[in-house]
């Protein structure tokens, strides 16, 4: 099965369309899918449910899709850097279903492991727990957190074999690895492809297992959120 495709639009092409749920890896503007994200927005499926850490910036990331409304509904943590979000959720043009950062992690590591629903403490006494179950273990309160699948998943690594491993490099490895578990189709951006056999096993971060389509992009932009430099 050749999981390498030509280009980030041609991956895309036959599994997105309108009202699907799309997760999306990175932390702000670090170890986004840049390609997949331009790929998605140019293909112009509209109703999209977004799960991710936060929706990039204005005219970057996912704030892209924003801007071209595209996303009726996030799943996210942070809400800041994105004027565009503010302005669309204050206004009630878009949905929020705001989730704590360990337990969005946790939603969608456990939605790759086919766990239906997990307890945690996060968030008992505060409006995320409003309307959810709660059950008493050892005389503390949790809440019940259904766990999350997507439609799709896209996803930025910084090397993979042709069998779909990947490697992701420093802070690009954080929603990363979980959104791609959680995804029925995952798709990966990544700087480098090569041979089956020549990535060292132990240094495997998502098995192939959990990829289903390769784009290559070996020089993305990666901007830079905040830059902060000493005087």
């Amino acid at each position: 099965m050749n999981k390498v495709y030509a280009d980030a639009n041609a991956a895309l092409a036959d599994i997105v369309s309108d009202s699907i749920t799309v997760a999306v890896g990175g932390f702000g503007l670090c170890g986004i899918p840049e390609a997949l994200i331009a790929a998605l927005r140019d293909s112009g499926v509209k109703g999209l449910t977004a799960i991710s850490n936060n929706a990039g910036v204005d005219g970057f990331g996912l704030g892209q899709l924003l801007t071209t409304r595209q996303i009726k509904k996030m799943i996210s943590s942070y809400v800041g850097e994105n004027k565009e979000f503010e302005r669309q959720y204050l206004a009630g043009e878009l949905e929020l279903e705001f989730t704590p950062q360990g337990t969005l992690a946790e939603k969608l590591r456990a939605g790759g492991s086919g766990i239906p629903a997990f307890f945690t403490k996060t968030g008992f006494g505060t409006i995320v727990a409003e309307g959810k179950e709660t059950r008493e273990f050892d005389g503390q309160t949790f809440v019940m957190e259904r766990s999350l699948r997507a439609d799709v998943s896209l996803v930025k690594a910084w090397k993979a074999d042709t069998a779909g491993n990947l490697i992701y490099r420093k802070t690009a490895r954080n929603f990363n690895p979980m959104v791609a578990m959680a995804g029925k189709i995952t798709v990966a951006e990544v700087e480098e492809i090569v041979a089956v056999g020549e990535l060292e096993p132990d240094m495997i971060h998502t098995p192939s297992i959990f990829v289903q389509r390769l784009v290559l992009n070996a020089q993305p932009e990666k901007r830079i959120e905040q830059r902060t430099i000493s005087q």
